[in-house]
């Protein structure tokens, strides 16, 4: 099948698909006038001198209440489709004069595809690129290229250009009526479902439950059409993007899923922990370029390819300011995936980073197992929690906090990864019980320890949940779902080694022999005269889990931290 033929098939299914979308809007209003209709042929043949009598004068009455019901409710329903506005992803506009030169490649590609030019262009925190119908002015909706900011940075320009090619060519499709009429029809019917849907206010839900329902019922009816629609457009786009780039699009696509796995790294092990403290990093999408060029030196294989495609002007370039493009991405990501945080939300730069980021972490979690194990506000002395942990004749020790539920965990700690412990990134499928967990430490002590350091960590991000929900400026998707899944489950073992590495941690940087660092792909490290510490995750897992002290106080010892 030729090319032009696969378009051509791709675009009659498509429509044939939209008319059937059509078909279930065209039934419900049938079905809503049908009473009012049959209500006028009775009152017309009441007026004619014809059927006349009791039967049918309850007839009309009957009929004509039934009609008003339904004209009511499907006017209802129609009102609330119509004022509903259809929900647009937050995206940051790019104006022409911002970037002529990818305004120029947009239109040159649509050009080269035989189709309208997008109006304008957006940048979207995410690994996405899509076509979306934005209001451009009151009562006028555009078509408007939203591309993934990830994408400007890491992708050269013919990668990008052929990455897009598929996108670009959606726009014919969005301009032909009856696939217009279709999505405009759908957009309508979830806008609705939105608006009354469990986040608006009680008084507006229950006044529009039936539209509601109505409009419910109808998305139902339609949703199977309308899915087919998308996908005949998708595949007539596809097909038509194949005379533009198709060879690079091939190879273009591993890099899409190396950004993607990028700034999905990038964001749970580094942009995270920041969000946290109040500080979120002004140059997302340049930490993920920085990112994907470390794991390409690191991979041997793909060195000499990564290389030579680098040496090409990266997609940025087409930005006349990226670094302001950059931090505009960059700040919506923030308040996206965790919401702003008052006065002390501010931004921090990659130089900052391990002392605004890393460094507080580490001392915030000091001072927590300080207070846990009785220290007031203060972190406490190694030496004490080496003798706390060891294993010794002394009679086990109870620590003041109850065990709690397991906390989790998505990269936020840092410090363990700092030493070269992974913590698990996998969620359990069986948990271990409270018992199964205390066996894996080697005096109670241990165990009480990391119960209550659970406990406690437990709280502080319930709380924190609660203050990102309530922010005004996070984003909540269908549901009230965040957009950040909820990360694995984090035991007590992790969650003690964590915190007694960055009471190590903070005492290596005390003591002058070392730094706190930033590493792209793990996030927080600790740094030794410049080279990032390695083995402090296994000896802390030996002093947590077997209470073996003497590895860590050897390391202590090399560093220049006096522990008695």
């Amino acid at each position: 099948m030729s090319s032009g033929t696969g378009v051509e098939v791709g675009a009659l299914a498509a429509r044939s698909r939209a008319a059937a979308v059509l078909r279930v809007k065209s039934v419900a209003t049938a079905l809503a006038v049908l009473p009012a209709a049959c209500a006028a042929v009775l009152w017309a043949g009441a007026a004619g001198g014809q059927l006349e009598g009791t039967g049918w004068e309850a007839a009309r009455l009957s009929v004509s209440v039934l009609a008003v019901l339904a004209l009511a409710l499907a006017g209802a329903t129609a009102l609330l489709i119509a004022r509903a506005a259809p929900a647009e992803s937050p995206a940051v506009p790019v104006e022409e004069r911002a970037a002529p030169a990818l305004y120029h490649l947009v239109r040159e590609l649509a050009e080269r595809l035989g189709v309208p030019a997008p109006a304008a262009i957006a940048l979207t925190p995410d690994c996405d690129s899509w076509l979306e119908e934005r209001g451009a002015a009151p009562g006028v909706r555009a078509q408007v290229l939203v591309i993934g900011s990830p994408f400007l940075w890491w992708l050269r320009v013919a990668e990008l250009r052929a990455v897009l090619a598929p996108v670009v060519a959606g726009t014919e499709p969005a301009a032909e009526p009856t696939t217009a009429q279709a999505r405009t029809f759908v957009r309508g019917l979830d806008a609705a479902l939105a608006t009354a849907g469990p986040r608006a206010p009680l008084a507006r839900r229950v006044l529009l439950a039936v539209p509601a329902r109505l409009a419910r019922l109808l998305l139902v009816r339609c949703r199977a059409a309308a899915a087919d629609m998308e996908r005949y457009v998708a595949a007539a786009c596809a097909e038509r993007a194949r005379k533009v780039d198709y060879g690079r699009r091939i190879t273009a696509q591993e890099q899409v899923g190396l950004a993607y796995a990028g700034w999905d790294r990038l964001l749970s092990r580094v942009a995270v922990p920041a969000w946290r403290l109040g500080r979120w990093p002004a140059r997302l999408d340049a930490g993920v370029a920085a990112a994907l060029v470390e794991l390409s030196r690191r991979d041997r294989l793909a060195a000499d390819e990564q290389a030579l495609r680098l040496t090409e002007p990266p997609a940025s370039e087409l930005l006349e300011e990226p670094e302001l493009a950059d931090e505009a991405a960059s700040l919506l990501a923030a308040r996206l995936f965790h919401g702003e945080r008052g006065g002390a939300w501010r931004p921090v730069s990659w130089r900052d980073y391990p002392h605004e980021v890393v460094e507080r972490l580490w001392r915030a979690d000091a001072v927590r197992l300080g207070e846990v194990l009785g220290e007031k506000g203060r972190p406490c002395a190694v030496a004490r929690v080496l003798e706390h942990l060891t294993v010794s004749d002394s009679p086990p020790e109870r620590v003041g906090v109850l065990a709690g539920p397991p906390v989790r965990e998505g990269g936020v700690r840092g410090a363990p990864r700092a030493a070269g412990y992974v913590a698990r990134t996998e969620p359990e499928i069986f948990p271990e019980s409270p018992e199964e967990e205390a066996d894996r430490f080697a005096h109670p002590r241990a165990a009480a320890l990391a119960a209550g350091l659970a406990a406690r960590v437990a709280r502080e991000e319930t709380a924190d949940a609660g203050a990102a929900r309530a922010s005004e400026g996070v984003y909540e998707g269908d549901g009230g779902l965040p957009l950040f899944a909820p990360p694995p489950v984090r035991s007590g073992v992790e969650v003690l080694a964590d915190h007694v590495t960055s009471l190590v941690c903070c005492a290596a940087v005390d003591a002058g022999g070392a730094v706190p660092g930033l590493d792209w792909l793990d996030g927080p490290v600790l740094l030794v005269d410049g080279e990032r510490v390695r083995d402090l995750g296994a000896r802390v897992r030996s002093l947590v889990e077997d209470g073996d002290s003497i590895p860590l106080r050897r390391w202590l010892a090399r560093v220049g931290v006096r522990v008695g």
